[in-house]
């Protein structure tokens, strides 16, 4: 249907699916947006530090972001909220994969952490080596506002 300025005149399911694409983009512009100021925070602490630039819903084990600091090695897994952020098992154990299979270090020097973005305030958290090698991770893992990380950035290892 064609209206008097030559446009056309979308039904309501057309608009729908166009607001989808456009939450979709805004979600991940979230995203993207969260691992690019996490970057420039691991730099300010003295990491070197890029964020992985993949949709990443697929089987490749890669992190959101990768730092390093001296001789430890950091993968994490970015998530941008307003209260609670929950990390799904699988995500959790992609980030062990790619420690595990790509990076030749001994696991004292490897460090899967969970990043949490919650406005001006960052909570990240540690998982254990140990739980994953004896397969005992939690179904997700989640982290509320209010909690106080296990991270301590500017040191560079757990509180």
């Amino acid at each position: 249907m064609i209206n008097i300025e030559n446009r056309p005149i979308f039904d309501g399911t057309r608009m729908k699916r166009n607001d989808a694409k456009g939450s979709i983009r805004r979600w991940r512009k979230r995203g993207f947006y969260s691992e690019s100021v996490l970057v420039k925070k691991l730099e300010k602490f003295g990491y070197r530090a890029v964020r992985v630039p993949v949709s990443n819903p697929s089987r490749n084990p890669l992190p959101d972001v990768i730092a390093r600091r001296n001789e430890h090695i950091y993968a994490f897994e970015v998530k941008t909220a307003s209260y609670y952020a929950y990390f799904p098992k699988v995500q959790i154990e992609k980030l062990f994969s790619f420690l595990d299979q790509l990076i030749p270090l001994i696991p004292q020097y490897k460090h899967a952490v969970l990043a949490a973005h919650f406005g001006r305030r960052w909570i990240f958290r540690e998982m254990n080596w140990k739980d994953w090698e004896g397969g005992r991770l939690a179904e997700q893992e989640r982290i509320l506002k209010r909690d106080k990380g296990n991270f301590d950035l500017k040191r560079g290892e757990r509180k």
